[in-house]
C-alpha cells in the first residue's frame, strides 16, 4: 500500500458532543417594531453582553399560521449583536422559511424536553450510597514580602496570610484571604479576609493607612485619622460589622 493510500485512510475529522451555552429568544408576538425597541433597551442595560451572541429563535409560542418576515427579523437581531443559528418550531410554514434561508431547525420545546429515565449502573448506585467526603480546606503558606510595596502595586496572599517586612506606600494595596501583618509604616490599603473570613486580623507597626478592611467591612483614612491610635502600632479585628482598632 502506497503512502498516498495510507493518507486517504487517515481520518481528517471527529464528531464530538458538546454542551454549549446558547441564548434562546422566545418570540411571543410578530410586532418587529416593538421587538426592536425592547431589544434596544436590553442592550443599553448590558452592552457587552450583546456582541455576536449565538441565538436560537424559538417560535413555539406563535400561532402556526402567524405571518413572519424572517429576513427582517434576522437583520433586526444582527443589528443588536444577535446571530440566529437555528429556529425552534413545529410550524411547517416557519420550518419552510428557515430551510429556504439555510437556517437549522430544532424540534419544538415540547418534543425537546421529554423526560428521559436513565438506566443507573451498579457503579453509580454504589457511589450514590457512599456519601462523598467533605472537601479539605486548602491552606497555602504565608506570603512574605521583604521589599517596599510602592504606590500602584498590589500584593495578594491567596488562601493564607500576608507578612510585609517593609514600608507600604500610599496607593499600594495589600490583600489576603487570611491575616495581614505590616512591620513598617502602613500608608496604603490593607484588605484582610477578602473572601469573607470574619476572623481575619490586621497588624500594623505604624498605622497611617488610606483604608483598612476585614471581610468587606472597612474604614477609610478620614475615619482612621480620628482614631486615637493613628500613627501607632495597632491590631485591627472585626466586632460584628465594625472594625475595632486597639493599640499593640
Amino acid at each position: 500500500m502506497s503512502q498516498a493510500d495510507l493518507l486517504d485512510q487517515d481520518p481528517v475529522f471527529q464528531l464530538k458532543g458538546s454542551m454549549l451555552a446558547i441564548t434562546v429568544l422566545e418570540l411571543v408576538h410578530t410586532d418587529l417594531a416593538r421587538l426592536d425597541s425592547q431589544l434596544l433597551a436590553k442592550v443599553a442595560q448590558a452592552p457587552n453582553f450583546f456582541s455576536n451572541i449565538p441565538l436560537v429563535l424559538a417560535l413555539d409560542k406563535l400561532p402556526a399560521d402567524a405571518e413572519l418576515d424572517l429576513d427582517e427579523l434576522q437583520a433586526l437581531c444582527k443589528r443588536h449583536g444577535l446571530r440566529i443559528m437555528a429556529i425552534r418550531s413545529s410550524s411547517e410554514t416557519h420550518i419552510a422559511l428557515a430551510n429556504e434561508r439555510d437556517i437549522a431547525v430544532l424540534p419544538s420545546s415540547s418534543a425537546r424536553e421529554k423526560l428521559i429515565e436513565p438506566v443507573e449502573s451498579a457503579e453509580a448506585r454504589r457511589k450514590a450510597e457512599k456519601p462523598p467526603e467533605p472537601p479539605k480546606p486548602e491552606v497555602k503558606p504565608t506570603k512574605v514580602i521583604t521589599s517596599p510595596v510602592r504606590g500602584g502595586m498590589q500584593v495578594y496572599a491567596e488562601g493564607g496570610d500576608l507578612v510585609v517586612l517593609a514600608p507600604v506606600s500610599p496607593g499600594a494595596e495589600l490583600l489576603a484571604d487570611g491575616n495581614i501583618h505590616v512591620y513598617g509604616p502602613m500608608r496604603g490599603r490593607a484588605l484582610a479576609g477578602v473572601k469573607g473570613n470574619v476572623k481575619a486580623r490586621i497588624f500594623c507597626q505604624q498605622m497611617g493607612a488610606e483604608m483598612l478592611s476585614i471581610a468587606g467591612q472597612y474604614k477609610v483614612a478620614e475615619d482612621l485619622r480620628r482614631d486615637p491610635n493613628w500613627g501607632d502600632a495597632v491590631h485591627v479585628s472585626l466586632s460584628g460589622d465594625v472594625l475595632k482598632i486597639t493599640r499593640l
